[in-house]
């Protein structure tokens, strides 16, 4: 499928620049099978890239304009490398906007450049449809400049848009996932020493499928909320003498408990805890004990819904739905409040899955979910 989009890609440059793009990039969205609001708490996750991604077509310009334009957002807006930065871009080309201007300040000599971009990553749903963007960009810009930046620097230079240009805080798990992933492995990424390892996660080996329900429902107040938690946690790190909740174990936080204050304490038993499920996820994997994550997802969204308050109804609806159709484990993935869940589940049960989330929906007179099932793919590469 990746050819005959890259082709259309290709050709729809053409039609809007009126010549060749230089070639077609692409970086895949991710989802996270646990490890959830651990990556700016120094923690462990535990993502993979899905065969869903964001497509990059560039072509270098003679001046210094920089111009984007998405088949998913209509008109194309326009800007001069001396005009990008902090405060200058709004709506989607702050993304790709922001990458360039980071990747400048990492002292990455890139000119002027058109770029389109399209994409069938769902928006606003926890599967990374900013990282993919951030990542498909640095990776064309980057190589259609001549320049050899290792792929970790590229991360860091989408995870530097996305925090200053667009203003969303976020760690760098998501970027790192689109640019380092394998097919058919997760991510084991130690957010503090950015130490990576690829864990075999063969589904099929095991007759099991991954859902996506895509609640679509919208992430409410989901840019402030994600502020006030990472400030909780810092606030909770420095009372406990630690330089991050990575460092803290569950005997350790209940020892201190008197040092917190309760939404401290809830907050950090989410974040500590859940550092615990994803190194019990990668022993399961590293075993080939897939069907042991099961009880570990359910776990992973009761702290989530509980401890960490990010869930939503939809959320809760789908994970309740999922379990009692015979998933083996469910959990919201994603920063929360609206998004997307996963769905651990046997094959030969992923329908009748679908129809119990949906039916569900249904009743409560809510827009129907997208339900789709993921494979772990490779990461950012050049298309075309």
């Amino acid at each position: 499928m990746a050819p005959e989009r890259a082709e259309r890609v290709a050709a729809a440059f053409e039609d809007w620049a009126g010549s060749a793009a230089e070639g077609v990039w692409a970086a895949p969205g991710r989802v996270n099978l646990i490890g959830e609001h651990t990556d700016y708490n120094d923690g462990f996750v535990l993502p993979f890239a899905i065969d869903r991604r964001t497509f990059a077509a560039v072509r270098r310009r003679a001046d210094d304009v920089v111009r984007c334009r998405s088949l998913q957002e209509g008109e194309a807006q326009e800007r001069r490398l001396g005009e990008l930065g902090p405060g200058t871009s709004d709506g989607w080309a702050a993304y790709p906007e922001g990458v360039v201007w980071a990747l400048l300040q990492d002292g990455v000599a890139l000119g002027g450049v058109d770029v389109l971009v399209d994409s069938d990553v769902p928006q606003g749903s926890g599967v990374s449809s900013s990282a993919a963007l951030e990542a498909a960009v640095a990776l064309a810009l980057t190589e259609a400049h001549g320049a050899n930046v290792d792929r970790r620097q590229l991360a860091a230079a989408g995870r530097r848009a996305e925090a200053e240009v667009v203003g969303v805080p976020t760690g760098v798990m998501d970027q790192l996932a689109c640019l380092l992933a394998r097919e058919a492995h997760a991510l084991f990424l130690d957010t503090r020493s950015l130490a990576v390892e690829h864990v075999p996660l063969s589904l099929r080996e095991h007759a099991l499928c991954l859902l996506v329900l895509d609640t679509r429902a919208p992430r409410r107040l989901v840019e402030g909320a994600y502020a006030e938690r990472r400030a909780t946690c810092e606030a909770a790190a420095s009372k406990l003498g630690v330089a991050a909740l990575r460092d803290v174990s569950t005997d350790d936080l209940e020892a201190a408990r008197d040092r917190l204050d309760e939404v401290e304490y809830r907050r950090a038993r989410h974040v500590v805890t859940e550092n615990e499920r994803v190194l019990a996820a990668v022993d399961a994997l590293r075993a080939r004990g897939l069907e042991s994550c099961g009880p570990l997802l359910l776990a992973s969204h009761e702290s989530l819904r509980y401890d960490y308050e990010v869930s939503s109804p939809e959320l809760d609806v789908a994970v309740d739905g999922a379990l009692a159709a015979g998933a083996v484990g469910a959990r919201m993935t994603g920063a929360g409040f609206g998004g997307c869940a996963i769905a651990l589940v046997a094959a030969d049960r992923a329908e009748a899955v679908e129809r119990e989330v949906s039916g569900r929906f249904a009743m409560r007179a809510w827009t129907a979910p997208g339900v789709f099932p993921v494979e772990p793919a490779g990461a950012a590469a050049r298309v075309a």
